[in-house]
Protein backbone atom coordinates (compact mmCIF):
# COMPACT_ATOMS: atom_id res chain seq x y z
CA UNK A 1 0.00 0.00 0.00
CA UNK A 2 3.03 2.09 1.03
CA UNK A 3 4.53 1.67 -2.88
CA UNK A 4 1.19 2.42 -4.11
CA UNK A 5 1.04 5.77 -2.35
CA UNK A 6 4.21 7.09 -3.32
CA UNK A 7 3.45 6.11 -6.78
CA UNK A 8 0.49 8.44 -6.89
CA UNK A 9 1.68 10.83 -4.83
CA UNK A 10 5.21 12.09 -5.92
CA UNK A 11 5.14 11.12 -9.89
CA UNK A 12 3.47 14.58 -10.62
CA UNK A 13 5.37 16.36 -8.00
CA UNK A 14 8.72 15.38 -10.01
CA UNK A 15 7.39 16.31 -12.95
CA UNK A 16 6.63 20.20 -11.68
CA UNK A 17 9.71 19.96 -10.18
CA UNK A 18 11.39 19.47 -13.80
CA UNK A 19 9.69 21.98 -14.92
CA UNK A 20 10.79 24.79 -12.59
CA UNK A 21 14.40 23.47 -12.98
CA UNK A 22 13.84 24.61 -16.60
CA UNK A 23 12.87 27.85 -16.04
CA UNK A 24 15.72 28.48 -13.27
CA UNK A 25 18.22 27.90 -16.43
CA UNK A 26 16.40 29.34 -19.00
CA UNK A 27 15.77 32.89 -17.26
CA UNK A 28 19.32 32.89 -15.52
CA UNK A 29 21.23 32.01 -18.90
CA UNK A 30 19.44 34.79 -20.13
CA UNK A 31 20.25 37.38 -18.23
CA UNK A 32 24.04 36.25 -18.71
CA UNK A 33 23.69 36.49 -22.36
CA UNK A 34 21.87 39.67 -22.41
CA UNK A 35 25.08 41.21 -21.52
CA UNK A 36 26.42 41.33 -25.35
CA UNK A 37 23.08 42.98 -26.30
CA UNK A 38 23.20 45.27 -23.01
CA UNK A 39 26.97 46.11 -23.90
CA UNK A 40 26.21 47.42 -26.83
CA UNK A 41 23.06 49.06 -26.71
CA UNK A 42 23.91 50.80 -23.17
CA UNK A 43 27.91 51.15 -24.35
CA UNK A 44 29.60 49.79 -21.19
CA UNK A 45 32.05 47.99 -20.14
CA UNK A 46 32.76 44.14 -20.04
CA UNK A 47 32.51 44.77 -15.86
CA UNK A 48 28.83 46.68 -16.40
CA UNK A 49 27.80 44.34 -19.00
CA UNK A 50 27.56 41.39 -16.51
CA UNK A 51 25.91 43.86 -14.36
CA UNK A 52 22.43 42.17 -15.22
CA UNK A 53 23.96 38.45 -14.10
CA UNK A 54 25.22 40.47 -10.82
CA UNK A 55 22.03 41.59 -9.82
CA UNK A 56 20.15 38.60 -10.81
CA UNK A 57 22.30 36.67 -8.47
CA UNK A 58 22.89 39.71 -6.08
CA UNK A 59 19.00 38.74 -5.13
CA UNK A 60 19.86 35.56 -3.50
CA UNK A 61 21.88 36.88 -1.08
CA UNK A 62 19.11 38.87 0.04
CA UNK A 63 15.97 36.19 -0.18
CA UNK A 64 17.94 33.44 0.67
CA UNK A 65 17.42 32.99 4.40
CA UNK A 66 13.36 34.76 3.90
CA UNK A 67 12.57 32.11 1.21
CA UNK A 68 14.39 29.10 3.46
CA UNK A 69 11.77 30.45 6.16
CA UNK A 70 9.20 30.57 3.89
CA UNK A 71 9.73 26.82 2.52
CA UNK A 72 9.49 25.55 6.49
CA UNK A 73 6.31 27.48 7.29
CA UNK A 74 4.11 27.66 4.01
CA UNK A 75 5.58 24.32 1.81
CA UNK A 76 6.71 23.35 -1.22
CA UNK A 77 3.39 24.52 -3.29
CA UNK A 78 3.33 28.07 -1.56
CA UNK A 79 7.15 28.94 -2.42
CA UNK A 80 7.36 27.64 -5.69
CA UNK A 81 3.91 29.17 -6.51
CA UNK A 82 5.09 32.50 -5.64
CA UNK A 83 8.23 32.14 -6.95
CA UNK A 84 6.49 31.91 -10.77
CA UNK A 85 4.57 34.82 -10.26
CA UNK A 86 7.57 36.98 -9.19
CA UNK A 87 9.44 35.31 -11.84
CA UNK A 88 6.75 36.69 -14.39
CA UNK A 89 7.16 40.13 -12.86
CA UNK A 90 10.99 40.29 -13.27
CA UNK A 91 11.22 39.06 -17.04
CA UNK A 92 8.24 41.87 -17.73
CA UNK A 93 10.55 44.09 -16.21
CA UNK A 94 13.55 43.30 -18.11
CA UNK A 95 11.39 43.53 -21.56
CA UNK A 96 9.88 46.95 -20.74
CA UNK A 97 13.65 48.28 -20.48
CA UNK A 98 13.67 47.73 -24.21
CA UNK A 99 11.37 50.24 -25.55
CA UNK A 100 12.01 52.60 -22.15
CA UNK A 101 15.84 52.46 -23.59
CA UNK A 102 16.74 52.25 -19.82
CA UNK A 103 19.82 50.55 -18.53
CA UNK A 104 18.98 50.91 -14.79
CA UNK A 105 15.26 49.33 -15.37
CA UNK A 106 17.17 46.44 -17.13
CA UNK A 107 19.48 45.70 -13.74
CA UNK A 108 16.04 46.29 -11.55
CA UNK A 109 13.98 43.41 -13.79
CA UNK A 110 17.05 41.00 -13.62
CA UNK A 111 17.38 41.41 -9.33
CA UNK A 112 13.51 40.50 -9.26
CA UNK A 113 13.93 37.45 -11.48
CA UNK A 114 16.68 36.93 -9.27
CA UNK A 115 14.36 36.84 -6.37
CA UNK A 116 12.09 34.15 -8.47
CA UNK A 117 15.20 31.65 -9.61
CA UNK A 118 16.69 31.58 -5.59
CA UNK A 119 12.97 30.64 -4.30
CA UNK A 120 12.51 27.95 -7.50
CA UNK A 121 16.19 26.71 -6.18
CA UNK A 122 15.19 26.40 -2.82
CA UNK A 123 12.47 24.22 -3.54
CA UNK A 124 13.58 22.52 -6.94
CA UNK A 125 16.63 20.46 -4.81
CA UNK A 126 15.79 19.24 -1.34
CA UNK A 127 12.84 18.18 -2.43
CA UNK A 128 13.76 16.01 -5.76
CA UNK A 129 16.85 15.22 -2.71
CA UNK A 130 13.61 13.86 -0.28
CA UNK A 131 11.90 12.61 -2.60
CA UNK A 132 14.72 10.57 -4.27
CA UNK A 133 15.64 9.20 -0.79
CA UNK A 134 18.64 11.01 0.14
CA UNK A 135 22.20 9.70 -0.38
CA UNK A 136 23.21 8.90 -4.07
CA UNK A 137 19.39 8.32 -5.19
CA UNK A 138 18.94 11.45 -3.95
CA UNK A 139 21.48 12.78 -5.78
CA UNK A 140 20.49 10.62 -9.14
CA UNK A 141 17.63 12.17 -9.13
CA UNK A 142 18.81 15.87 -8.87
CA UNK A 143 20.77 15.14 -11.50
CA UNK A 144 17.98 14.06 -13.56
CA UNK A 145 16.11 17.33 -12.95
CA UNK A 146 18.96 18.73 -13.69
CA UNK A 147 19.24 18.06 -17.56
CA UNK A 148 16.01 19.95 -18.33
CA UNK A 149 17.59 23.10 -16.35
CA UNK A 150 20.36 22.38 -19.10
CA UNK A 151 17.64 22.41 -22.09
CA UNK A 152 16.24 25.95 -20.22
CA UNK A 153 20.47 26.50 -19.94
CA UNK A 154 20.95 25.68 -23.80
CA UNK A 155 18.16 27.30 -25.59
CA UNK A 156 18.40 30.97 -23.62
CA UNK A 157 22.00 31.76 -25.47
CA UNK A 158 21.49 29.96 -28.65
CA UNK A 159 17.70 31.54 -29.45
CA UNK A 160 19.55 34.80 -28.00
CA UNK A 161 22.08 34.54 -30.78
CA UNK A 162 19.96 34.53 -33.76
CA UNK A 163 17.66 37.04 -32.48
CA UNK A 164 20.52 39.03 -32.58
CA UNK A 165 21.53 37.79 -36.11
CA UNK A 166 25.15 38.93 -37.34
CA UNK A 167 24.63 42.59 -36.74
CA UNK A 168 25.79 43.09 -32.82
CA UNK A 169 26.68 47.04 -33.57
CA UNK A 170 22.96 47.24 -34.15
CA UNK A 171 21.64 45.00 -31.29
CA UNK A 172 19.04 46.05 -28.90
CA UNK A 173 17.28 44.48 -25.90
CA UNK A 174 14.28 45.03 -27.91
CA UNK A 175 15.61 42.17 -30.35
CA UNK A 176 15.37 40.12 -27.39
CA UNK A 177 11.66 40.21 -26.92
CA UNK A 178 10.88 37.25 -28.09
CA UNK A 179 12.67 35.33 -25.71
CA UNK A 180 11.78 37.40 -23.06
CA UNK A 181 7.56 36.79 -24.21
CA UNK A 182 7.97 32.79 -24.44
CA UNK A 183 9.97 32.67 -20.55
CA UNK A 184 6.88 34.85 -19.49
CA UNK A 185 4.47 32.37 -21.47
CA UNK A 186 5.96 29.30 -19.38
CA UNK A 187 5.74 31.13 -15.83
CA UNK A 188 1.91 31.44 -16.77
CA UNK A 189 1.98 27.76 -17.49
CA UNK A 190 3.92 27.00 -14.60
CA UNK A 191 1.20 28.78 -12.48
CA UNK A 192 -1.65 26.69 -13.42
CA UNK A 193 0.33 23.34 -13.27
CA UNK A 194 1.32 24.34 -9.84
CA UNK A 195 -1.58 25.14 -8.56
CA UNK A 196 -3.42 22.08 -9.65
CA UNK A 197 -0.68 19.56 -8.46
CA UNK A 198 -0.64 18.16 -5.14
CA UNK A 199 2.78 18.72 -3.88
CA UNK A 200 4.34 16.71 -0.74
CA UNK A 201 5.32 18.65 1.92
CA UNK A 202 7.88 16.85 4.16
CA UNK A 203 9.94 19.59 5.54
CA UNK A 204 6.90 21.92 6.76
CA UNK A 205 6.60 22.80 10.20
CA UNK A 206 3.73 20.76 12.21
CA UNK A 207 0.64 22.28 13.95
CA UNK A 208 2.36 22.42 16.92
CA UNK A 209 5.74 23.73 16.12
CA UNK A 210 3.16 26.75 14.81
CA UNK A 211 1.72 27.12 17.35
CA UNK A 212 4.85 27.15 19.52
CA UNK A 213 6.27 30.08 17.17
CA UNK A 214 3.42 32.04 17.41
CA UNK A 215 3.26 31.69 21.27
CA UNK A 216 6.99 32.67 21.85
CA UNK A 217 7.28 29.24 23.87
CA UNK A 218 9.24 27.84 20.72
CA UNK A 219 12.54 25.86 22.61
CA UNK A 220 15.52 27.85 20.99
CA UNK A 221 17.88 24.97 19.11
CA UNK A 222 21.89 25.44 20.09
CA UNK A 223 22.46 23.89 16.72
CA UNK A 224 21.75 25.22 12.91
CA UNK A 225 23.07 23.76 9.71
CA UNK A 226 25.99 26.70 10.29
CA UNK A 227 26.98 23.96 13.15
CA UNK A 228 27.78 21.47 10.22
CA UNK A 229 31.54 21.72 8.87
CA UNK A 230 31.01 19.99 5.85
CA UNK A 231 27.66 22.17 5.06
CA UNK A 232 29.48 25.46 5.99
CA UNK A 233 32.46 24.27 3.10
CA UNK A 234 29.67 23.13 0.77
CA UNK A 235 27.88 26.57 0.74
CA UNK A 236 31.53 28.04 0.12
CA UNK A 237 31.87 25.21 -3.04
CA UNK A 238 28.19 26.66 -4.36
CA UNK A 239 29.55 30.24 -4.04
CA UNK A 240 32.69 29.28 -6.14
CA UNK A 241 30.82 26.16 -8.07
CA UNK A 242 28.06 29.04 -9.41
CA UNK A 243 30.67 31.40 -10.36
CA UNK A 244 32.31 29.46 -12.52
CA UNK A 245 30.07 27.91 -13.76
CA UNK A 246 28.36 31.70 -15.04
CA UNK A 247 31.59 32.89 -16.18
CA UNK A 248 33.00 30.63 -18.11
CA UNK A 249 30.54 30.69 -20.88
CA UNK A 250 29.38 34.62 -20.45
CA UNK A 251 32.91 36.00 -20.49
CA UNK A 252 33.14 33.57 -23.80
CA UNK A 253 30.74 35.40 -25.04
CA UNK A 254 31.75 38.64 -24.76
CA UNK A 255 35.43 37.50 -26.32
CA UNK A 256 33.75 35.70 -29.02
CA UNK A 257 30.99 37.86 -29.91
CA UNK A 258 33.68 40.66 -30.32
CA UNK A 259 35.84 38.75 -32.62
CA UNK A 260 34.95 39.77 -35.78
CA UNK A 261 36.50 35.92 -36.84
CA UNK A 262 33.53 34.45 -34.78
CA UNK A 263 30.78 36.92 -34.01
CA UNK A 264 27.60 36.36 -31.93
CA UNK A 265 25.58 33.67 -33.61
CA UNK A 266 28.92 31.43 -33.34
CA UNK A 267 29.73 32.26 -30.32
CA UNK A 268 25.54 32.03 -29.10
CA UNK A 269 25.95 28.84 -30.17
CA UNK A 270 29.18 27.54 -28.98
CA UNK A 271 27.75 29.05 -25.44
CA UNK A 272 24.54 27.14 -25.99
CA UNK A 273 26.55 23.79 -26.61
CA UNK A 274 28.29 24.50 -23.15
CA UNK A 275 24.87 24.13 -21.44
CA UNK A 276 24.30 21.19 -23.95
CA UNK A 277 27.09 19.39 -22.78
CA UNK A 278 25.73 20.02 -19.26
CA UNK A 279 22.82 18.39 -20.31
CA UNK A 280 24.72 15.18 -21.48
CA UNK A 281 26.60 15.01 -19.03
CA UNK A 282 23.46 15.27 -16.23
CA UNK A 283 22.17 12.71 -17.88
CA UNK A 284 25.21 10.62 -17.78
CA UNK A 285 25.35 11.53 -14.09
CA UNK A 286 21.79 10.17 -13.34
CA UNK A 287 22.39 6.91 -15.21
CA UNK A 288 25.78 6.18 -12.81
CA UNK A 289 24.43 8.09 -9.87
CA UNK A 290 23.18 5.57 -7.96
CA UNK A 291 26.49 3.57 -8.26
CA UNK A 292 29.32 6.27 -8.63
CA UNK A 293 29.36 8.76 -5.05
CA UNK A 294 29.05 11.93 -5.06
CA UNK A 295 32.26 12.52 -4.02
CA UNK A 296 34.25 10.62 -6.19
CA UNK A 297 32.06 12.00 -9.38
CA UNK A 298 32.98 15.47 -7.54
CA UNK A 299 37.08 15.24 -7.96
CA UNK A 300 37.09 13.66 -11.09
CA UNK A 301 34.92 16.80 -13.17
CA UNK A 302 36.61 19.16 -10.90
CA UNK A 303 39.93 17.86 -11.50
CA UNK A 304 39.48 17.56 -15.17
CA UNK A 305 37.51 21.08 -15.14
CA UNK A 306 40.85 22.56 -13.89
CA UNK A 307 42.39 20.97 -16.86
CA UNK A 308 40.65 22.54 -19.33
CA UNK A 309 40.29 25.99 -18.21
CA UNK A 310 44.31 25.76 -17.88
CA UNK A 311 44.01 25.26 -22.04
CA UNK A 312 41.77 28.45 -22.03
CA UNK A 313 44.24 30.36 -20.36
CA UNK A 314 46.99 28.99 -21.95
CA UNK A 315 46.98 27.96 -25.19
CA UNK A 316 47.32 30.71 -27.63
CA UNK A 317 44.23 32.86 -29.58
CA UNK A 318 45.74 32.12 -32.85
CA UNK A 319 46.04 28.57 -32.29
CA UNK A 320 42.34 28.22 -34.40
CA UNK A 321 40.72 24.81 -35.75
CA UNK A 322 38.48 25.31 -38.92
CA UNK A 323 34.64 23.66 -38.27
CA UNK A 324 32.44 23.29 -41.49
CA UNK A 325 28.77 22.44 -39.21
CA UNK A 326 25.97 24.48 -40.83
CA UNK A 327 23.66 22.39 -39.98
CA UNK A 328 24.10 23.77 -36.20
CA UNK A 329 25.82 27.14 -37.08
CA UNK A 330 29.34 26.65 -36.22
CA UNK A 331 31.11 27.76 -39.85
CA UNK A 332 34.59 29.23 -39.44
CA UNK A 333 38.02 29.22 -37.44
CA UNK A 334 36.93 28.56 -33.94
CA UNK A 335 39.80 29.34 -31.15
CA UNK A 336 40.86 26.03 -29.45
CA UNK A 337 40.49 27.86 -26.35
CA UNK A 338 36.90 28.42 -26.44
CA UNK A 339 36.12 24.57 -27.62
CA UNK A 340 37.88 24.07 -24.45
CA UNK A 341 35.46 26.32 -22.90
CA UNK A 342 32.54 24.48 -24.18
CA UNK A 343 33.92 21.16 -22.99
CA UNK A 344 33.81 22.53 -19.51
CA UNK A 345 29.81 21.93 -19.88
CA UNK A 346 30.78 18.50 -19.10
CA UNK A 347 32.23 18.96 -16.30
CA UNK A 348 29.91 21.43 -14.21
CA UNK A 349 27.29 19.59 -15.48
CA UNK A 350 27.23 17.31 -12.07
CA UNK A 351 29.30 19.40 -9.85
CA UNK A 352 25.90 21.39 -8.25
CA UNK A 353 23.94 17.82 -7.68
CA UNK A 354 27.09 16.71 -5.98
CA UNK A 355 27.88 19.53 -3.77
CA UNK A 356 23.89 19.97 -2.84
CA UNK A 357 23.61 16.38 -1.85
CA UNK A 358 27.13 16.07 0.12
CA UNK A 359 26.32 19.20 2.02
CA UNK A 360 22.89 18.32 3.26
CA UNK A 361 23.77 14.51 3.75
CA UNK A 362 22.67 14.04 7.65
CA UNK A 363 21.53 17.15 8.26
CA UNK A 364 17.78 15.82 8.47
CA UNK A 365 15.79 18.61 10.24
CA UNK A 366 17.88 21.43 9.41
CA UNK A 367 18.03 20.79 5.52
CA UNK A 368 15.17 23.53 4.68
CA UNK A 369 17.22 26.54 6.45
CA UNK A 370 20.30 24.97 5.11
CA UNK A 371 18.80 25.13 1.64
CA UNK A 372 18.02 28.91 2.28
CA UNK A 373 21.75 29.52 3.31
CA UNK A 374 22.91 27.05 0.09
CA UNK A 375 21.19 29.57 -1.97
CA UNK A 376 22.32 32.93 -0.27
CA UNK A 377 25.75 31.86 -1.84
CA UNK A 378 24.11 31.25 -4.89
CA UNK A 379 25.25 34.83 -5.12
CA UNK A 380 28.38 33.93 -6.05
CA UNK A 381 27.21 33.31 -9.67
CA UNK A 382 26.70 37.23 -10.30
CA UNK A 383 29.78 38.29 -8.06
CA UNK A 384 32.24 36.06 -9.95
CA UNK A 385 31.55 36.85 -13.07
CA UNK A 386 31.77 40.81 -12.38
CA UNK A 387 35.40 40.44 -10.78
CA UNK A 388 35.92 37.92 -14.21
CA UNK A 389 34.77 41.14 -15.96
CA UNK A 390 36.72 43.30 -13.83
CA UNK A 391 40.22 41.31 -14.28
CA UNK A 392 39.69 41.07 -18.43
CA UNK A 393 39.36 44.48 -18.50
CA UNK A 394 42.82 44.84 -17.35
CA UNK A 395 44.56 41.94 -18.66
CA UNK A 396 42.36 40.13 -21.25
CA UNK A 397 39.40 37.68 -21.45
CA UNK A 398 41.72 34.93 -21.23
CA UNK A 399 43.98 35.71 -18.29
CA UNK A 400 40.27 36.45 -16.48
CA UNK A 401 39.98 32.49 -16.49
CA UNK A 402 42.19 32.32 -13.38
CA UNK A 403 39.27 32.96 -11.03
CA UNK A 404 37.78 30.26 -12.80
CA UNK A 405 40.48 28.07 -11.79
CA UNK A 406 41.10 29.00 -8.75
CA UNK A 407 36.94 28.20 -8.22
CA UNK A 408 37.71 24.54 -9.38
CA UNK A 409 41.06 23.84 -7.08
CA UNK A 410 38.70 24.70 -4.43
CA UNK A 411 35.98 22.22 -5.52
CA UNK A 412 38.59 19.47 -5.85
CA UNK A 413 39.40 20.62 -2.02
CA UNK A 414 35.96 20.12 -0.58
CA UNK A 415 35.56 16.90 -2.83
CA UNK A 416 38.54 15.23 -1.28
CA UNK A 417 38.57 16.30 2.44
CA UNK A 418 35.91 19.13 3.05
CA UNK A 419 32.68 17.34 2.70
CA UNK A 420 33.19 14.59 5.29
CA UNK A 421 30.32 15.33 8.28
CA UNK A 422 32.33 15.34 11.40
CA UNK A 423 29.76 16.49 13.10
CA UNK A 424 27.63 13.38 13.37
CA UNK A 425 27.24 13.65 17.43
CA UNK A 426 24.39 16.53 16.78
CA UNK A 427 20.83 15.48 16.53
CA UNK A 428 19.07 15.62 13.73
CA UNK A 429 15.64 14.57 14.12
Amino acid sequence: MEQTQKKQNYTLPIIVMFLLYFMIAFVTNFAGSMGVIVKNQFEVSNALSQLGTLANFIAYACMGIPAGLMLKRKGYKFTSIAAVLVGLLGVAVQWISGPAGSFAIYVIGAFIAGFSMCMLNIVVNPMLNTLGGGGNKGNQLNLLGSSFNSVGGTLAPILLGYLIGGELATAQVADAAPAMITAMVIFVIAFFVIFFTNIPEPHMETAEEKAARLSGNKAKDSHSPLSFRHFVLGALAIFFYVGAEVGTPSIANLYMSNNPAVGPVIAGTLVGIYWFLMMCGRLIGSAIGGQVSSKVMLSTVSCLAMCLIACVMFVPEDCLVNLDWSSIGLVGAIPVSMICMTLCGLCTSVMWGCIFNLSTEGLGKYIPMASGIFMTLVCGGGIMPFFQGLISDAIGYTGSYVLVLASFAYIFFYAVKGSKNVNTDIVTE
